[in-house]
C-alpha cells in the first residue's frame, strides 16, 4: 500500500457516520424555528378568546341546568365527569369561569409567565369540554391537543412579555429547537391528516372525486362562498381530488425542509383558509392553521420578521412589550428552572429541579406521543391501545379518531321541526317559536344560531343518543313556559332532511319522528 493512501473506513466508522447523519437529519426536520412557536403562541390565545366568546352566545343552553344538558343527565351519562364547569349549574359561576380562562388565555397571548397561562388554559378548556360533549368538534380536539403539546415547549422565548424581562438570558439561545416535544407537535398535525387520509382512501365517494360535490349539497354546512359554489359540480370534484393528492402526500410537510416545506404548508393553509369561506365547521380551519404555523422553515421568519421592521410594525411591538414587562411582576427565578429547554445555569442544589425538568420535558411527552401514535393507529383499524394506555388518554382527552366527512360525507339538508301543543288548544313551533312551517328553509344553514347548535343537534338526532332526545324536549318545554303565559303540554321533534342527491334538480324532503314528549311527564321519555 502506497503511502498516499488513507485507511479504509471500517464498518463501525460507517454506521457512526450514518447514525450521525440520520440524527442530523431528523433533529433539522423536527426542528421548530422560535419565531413560529411565537406565533403559534399568540394564534393559541386568540383562539382560545374566540372561541370563548363563541361560546358565550349560548353559554345557558350549552353549560347550565338550565340548559339541554343539566348535571342531573350529565353525571348519569358519563362515567368520569371531572369538570370545573360541573361544579355549578348557575349562568354566573360559568361565566365567572369563562371570565378566568379569557384572563390566562390573554396572559398566554401577551406570553406573560407564558407556562402558568398555557397549563391552566388546557385544564380549563379540559374542563369545559367535558361539561358538555354533545358539542365538541374536531377542532376542539385539535385545539386541546396542541395546547397540551405546548405545555413542553418554550413559548415565550421570543415576541412575550417574558422575553423582554429576561433578554439577556433568551436573547443567547438558538433560533431553532429540536426536542421530543417539537417531534410530538409535529406530529400530531401531520397524524390529523395521515388517519384522515386512510379513512378517505377506503371510501368509493372519495376516490370517486365525488365527496366534496356531496358535502356542498348540505346547505345546513355551506355559507358565504360555499352556496356560490354548489352548483359547479366539476370544480368541486376539482377540489376533491386536489385535496386527495395533499392530504396523501402530507408526510411531505415533514420530510422536506426549507423553501419546499413552505411551499407545501402554504398549500395546506390555502385550503384550510378555503374551507374557512365556504362550510360552517366552526374555527377548526384556523386551528389547523395555527398549527402548521409550526412548519414554516427560518428562512420564512427571516422574511417576516424583515418586512415588519421595514413596514414599521417592529419597534412599536418591543415597545409595547418592553412598557408591559416594566409594569408587571417579573416572573419568578423558580418558574425559570422548569423551563424545559432554558439555558440558565444549574446549581447543585437544583439537582431536584434537573430532574424532574428530564422527566417532564422528556419522559412525559415520549409516553403521550406513542399512546398518541397508537390512538390514530386504532382509529384505522391497525392496532389497539392497552387498557391503562386508554385510561391515560381519556385521563387527559386526548383519544383521537379524525374522521372529518369520511368515510362517507353527507349530502342531505338537515333540520328540525317541533310542533308542540299548547294548554289552549293551538300549535306552534316550539324550536323557533313561530308558526309550524313543514317547507324546506330557503337557506337551511340559517335555521342554527351557531355551529355548535347545529353540532349538538346532529349529535342528538343521529348518534344513538335517545337520552338526549327527551333532554332536548324538557329544555324547550321549560324555555317556553318559563317565557310564555299560555303553557306547552307536548311536542314532537322531527328530524327533516332533503334527500335529492347533487344531481338532482328538485327537493325530495322527508321527516322522521325523533321523539313525542309529555311536557309535564317524566325527564327521560322514550
Amino acid at each position: 500500500m502506497s503511502q498516499d493512501q488513507s485507511p479504509r473506513p471500517t464498518l463501525r466508522d460507517r454506521l457512526n457516520a450514518g447514525l450521525d447523519w440520520f440524527g442530523h437529519a431528523t433533529r433539522r426536520r423536527v426542528a421548530i424555528d422560535r419565531r413560529a412557536l411565537a406565533a403559534f403562541r399568540i394564534s393559541l390565545g386568540v383562539l382560545l378568546l374566540v372561541d370563548l366568546a363563541r361560546r358565550t352566545r349560548m353559554l345557558e343552553e350549552f353549560y347550565t341546568d338550565a340548559g339541554v344538558l343539566p348535571r342531573e343527565a350529565l353525571f348519569a351519562d358519563y362515567s368520569s365527569v371531572y369538570s370545573l364547569h360541573a361544579l355549578s349549574g348557575e349562568a354566573w359561576v360559568q361565566g365567572l369561569l369563562f371570565f378566568i380562562a379569557g384572563v390566562f388565555a390573554l396572559a398566554l397571548l401577551c406570553g406573560y409567565h407564558t407556562r402558568i397561562a398555557a397549563v391552566v388554559s388546557w385544564l380549563l378548556l379540559i374542563s369545559l369540554h367535558i361539561r358538555n360533549p354533545m358539542v365538541l368538534n374536531a377542532g376542539d380536539i385539535l385545539l386541546r391537543m396542541l395546547l397540551f403539546w405546548s405545555l413542553f415547549l418554550p413559548l415565550g422565548s421570543r415576541w412575550s412579555i417574558d422575553a423582554r424581562q429576561r433578554e439577556p438570558n433568551l436573547g443567547r439561545s438558538e433560533t431553532t429547537l429540536a426536542s421530543v416535544a417539537t417531534m410530538a407537535i409535529l406530529l400530531q398535525v401531520l397524524l390529523m391528516y395521515l388517519t384522515n387520509a386512510v379513512h378517505k382512501t377506503r371510501s368509493e365517494m372519495w376516490m370517486s372525486g365525488e365527496a366534496v360535490v356531496h358535502i356542498f349539497q348540505a346547505d345546513h354546512l355551506t355559507f358565504l362562498l360555499g352556496n356560490t359554489l354548489a352548483g359547479h359540480t366539476m370544480l368541486l370534484e376539482g377540489f376533491t381530488y386536489a385535496w386527495m393528492v395533499l392530504i396523501v402526500l402530507s408526510p411531505l410537510l415533514l420530510l422536506l425542509t426549507g423553501i419546499p416545506r413552505a411551499v407545501l404548508t402554504t398549500l395546506f393553509v390555502g385550503m384550510h383558509l378555503g374551507m374557512l369561506v365556504t362550510l360552517r365547521i366552526d374555527l377548526f380551519p384556523v386551528i389547523v392553521v395555527s398549527g402548521l404555523l409550526l412548519f414554516y422553515p427560518p428562512v420564512v421568519w427571516d422574511g417576516v420578521t424583515t418586512m415588519a421592521t421595514r413596514v414599521g410594525l417592529a419597534a412599536p411591538t418591543r415597545g409595547g412589550l418592553d412598557r408591559l414587562a416594566t409594569m408587571l411582576p417579573a416572573t419568578g427565578r423558580l418558574l425559570s428552572r422548569f423551563e424545559p429547554f432554558g439555558t440558565g445555569e444549574t446549581s447543585v442544589r437544583s439537582a431536584v429541579f434537573a430532574r424532574s425538568r428530564v422527566f417532564f420535558a422528556t419522559i412525559i411527552p415520549w409516553l403521550i406521543l406513542v399512546l398518541v401514535v397508537l390512538s390514530n393507529a386504532e382509529a384505522v383499524d391497525y392496532t389497539e391501545v392497552p387498557d391503562p394506555g386508554d385510561e391515560v388518554l381519556d385521563t387527559i382527552q386526548s383519544s383521537q379518531s379524525w374522521r372529518m366527512f369520511a368515510p362517507n360525507p353527507t349530502s342531505t339538508a338537515r333540520w328540525l321541526v317541533v310542533p308542540g301543543e299548547l294548554a289552549d288548544g293551538s300549535t306552534v313551533d316550539a324550536l323557533h317559536e313561530s308558526e309550524v312551517d313543514w317547507d324546506r328553509p330557503p337557506s337551511v344553514d340559517e335555521t342554527y344560531e351557531t355551529a355548535r347548535e347545529r353540532k349538538y343537534i346532529s349529535n342528538m338526532r343521529y348518534a344513538n343518543n335517545e337520552n338526549h332526545r327527551s333532554y332536548f324536549a324538557n329544555h324547550l318545554c321549560e324555555r317556553w313556559n318559563s317565557t310564555h303565559e299560555t303553557e306547552l303540554e307536548r311536542l314532537t321533534i322531527y328530524g327533516m332532511s332533503d334527500m335529492s342527491g347533487p344531481y338532482d334538480d328538485e327537493p325530495d324532503v322527508k321527516e322522521f319522528e325523533l321523539i313525542e314528549y309529555d311536557c309535564s311527564g317524566e325527564f327521560i321519555q322514550n
